[in-house]
């Protein structure tokens, strides 16, 4: 476990589950115009990452991915709960 899960994983902590699954209560709450917004976004660096890495890797990266993901599970993790934390906060900034 990575020296950063503690920050996401305190039992006491207000959003009461993970953030993803918090991500998603939000994403199915808020106001629907500026979830689309905030996911049409991220889809857009999604496509703009994985060219950049079909560019580097070549076109089987998505199996270098998948090893990737296997190899540093806790550190991929942690940055989903930190880009779930991010886009969380993007779309509830933006619902006010």
């Amino acid at each position: 476990m990575s020296k950063y899960s503690a920050l996401f994983e305190d039992e006491d902590d207000v959003f009461l589950g993970s953030p993803t699954s918090k991500l998603m209560d939000i994403m199915f709450n808020a106001n629907n115009d500026v979830v689309r917004f905030d996911l049409e976004n991220f889809m857009k660096k999604r496509a703009a990452m994985e060219l950049l890495l079909e560019e580097h890797l070549g076109e089987d990266f998505l199996s270098k991915v998948d090893q990737f993901i296997v190899s540093n599970q806790d550190e991929v993790g942690t940055k989903l709960k930190s880009l779930s934390i991010e886009l969380m906060g993007e779309i509830v900034s933006k619902s006010e």
